[in-house]
């Protein structure tokens, strides 16, 4: 058994791509299948109110984000948008290249909130 991972990243070319990886659910028992046990520094929960947006920004420690409730959009430089909701996550590590500069028309992603519930979130610093 496996868990889809999809991770926000920084590509070769500096600009914030989506893929995905498993992660295999290796221990536990049959009815409750466990990855093995990742590190975390802590957990942050955030509230964003209806209207909630966000200019394009680069993740500055890479986090799990899990939507407990509302939407969330994540906007990328290429015009192509996602939308998460409750039970849905993302791991977020579209990180600023070393050395570079950032630079808005190039590097990192947007964020809103969507419809008419805020948007009730949990970050896990890996």
């Amino acid at each position: 058994m496996q868990f889809e991972k999809v991770i926000l990243e920084t590509g070769p070319d500096g600009r914030a791509r989506w893929r995905s990886e498993a992660v295999m659910l290796s221990e536990g028992k049959p009815a409750a299948r466990l990855s093995s046990l990742m590190p975390s520094s802590g957990l942050q929960l955030r509230m964003s109110p209806v209207g909630f947006r966000s200019d394009f920004h680069c993740t500055g420690d890479p986090q799990w984000v899990f939507i407990l409730g509302g939407q969330m959009e994540i906007g990328l430089q290429d015009g192509s948008r996602r939308v998460f909701g409750p039970g849905q996550h993302f791991y977020s590590a579209d990180t600023l290249p070393a050395g570079a500069a950032f630079d808005p028309a190039l590097h990192g992603h947007c964020s809103r909130q969507l419809g008419d519930e805020p948007l009730t979130t949990a970050f896990v610093r890996g």
